[in-house]
């Protein structure tokens, strides 16, 4: 895939054979640093080769993980990078990108709630309403995904599959939530989830 229209406002940067990356907007060479710093901006971007035209866009974006997780701020556990590693291969490997894919977007509408907890925290405001909405999210979207490749799994003899229903839209949170704890317990659902696609893979 080339690189998309400049009108579209994405940005094209070129890498060349000497690995050097180039920002055609700025007419200037850039770093992993600098790209990682537009995604922070939320500068949308696309990496190309110089002088083939082809999409490195996820190439270099795992460079960039790979990058900064060497810095020391590791945001990838172990064990889940293992999982990840796992399902390469297996056909379950096709439901995982949407399942984290949506999560993360959840986690990523309530990320000014998430923030405002931790400013909270010490501040006896502890509602955790939203993290169990999260969670229960997560949970229908993990469920319907498995619906979608096991459908004859739960089904008592003689009942036909019953029709995956569609993941439930997110919703913000009404209020801030504040209780750091809550948020951590999130994330151990998020993982936990994981784990049921690993056992259902190995079943």
């Amino acid at each position: 895939m080339g690189a998309k229209s400049a009108d579209s406002g994405v940005i094209t940067i070129k890498k060349y054979a000497n690995r050097r990356l180039y920002n055609t907007k700025t007419s200037s060479y850039v770093t992993l640093d600098h790209l990682a710093e537009m995604i922070k901006q939320n500068e949308d971007f696309v990496v190309v080769d110089a002088k083939t035209g082809e999409d490195l866009t996820r190439a270099v974006l795992t460079q960039i993980i790979v990058e900064q997780e060497g810095k020391g701020q590791n945001l990838l556990p172990v064990k889940f990078l293992r999982q990840i590693i796992g399902f390469y291969g297996d056909s379950l490997g096709g439901v995982l990108p949407r399942y984290l894919e949506e999560s993360m977007d959840v986690f990523t509408q309530n990320e000014g709630g998430m923030r405002d907890a931790m400013q909270h925290a010490f501040k006896g405001f502890f509602p955790v309403e939203q993290f169990e909405d999260m969670a229960k999210q997560n949970m229908a979207m993990f469920e319907n995904a498995m619906k979608m490749m096991t459908p004859f799994a739960s089904q008592a003899p003689g009942q036909s599959a019953a029709q995956p229903e569609p993941p439930p839209e997110p919703t913000a949170p009404s209020s801030p939530p504040g209780n750091v704890d809550d948020l951590k317990a999130q994330l151990d659902a998020m993982q936990s989830q994981l784990e049921g696609l690993i056992k259902a893979r190995n079943s």
